[in-house]
């Protein structure tokens, strides 16, 4: 990895227990193969630029969902799901809208998390 601070977080989120719990499943793994991970980085950035970039996102704390999408996954394995996990793992002020570079900085989190998972998966 050659972003530090994404290899410091993840190593940290490792070492929680409810953010360590969660992994693609076999589904989400096809899912990812299928359509490449440009698409699945595309898929990120619309779910981040929608359900996270607002200053109040709708629903906030409750607007991932735990399953039906490999980002919606990784949201919660990256504490990158909400406002307040984007605070206190990421250290994103909540109430201000996502700037370009924090939106990027998440999108770059997920993606990594999920090339991980990627690669576990042939490793097995």
């Amino acid at each position: 990895m050659k972003n530090q601070r994404i290899e410091t977080v993840l190593e940290a989120l490792s070492k929680s227990n409810f953010r360590s719990k969660f992994c693609l499943k076999e589904k989400d793994r096809e899912y990812v193969a299928e359509k490449g991970l440009d698409i699945i980085e595309m898929h990120a950035r619309d779910i981040v630029d929608k359900r996270l970039a607002p200053a109040e996102p709708k629903n906030d704390g409750k607007q991932t969902p735990m399953r039906g999408h490999p980002v919606f996954i990784a949201q919660h394995a990256t504490a990158t799901c909400c406002r307040g996990c984007l605070n206190k793992w990421h250290k994103i002020p909540k109430n201000l809208e996502l700037t370009e570079e924090q939106k990027n900085y998440i999108v770059e989190v997920i993606m990594t998390w999920i090339k991980i998972q990627m690669k576990n998966q042939k490793n097995m």
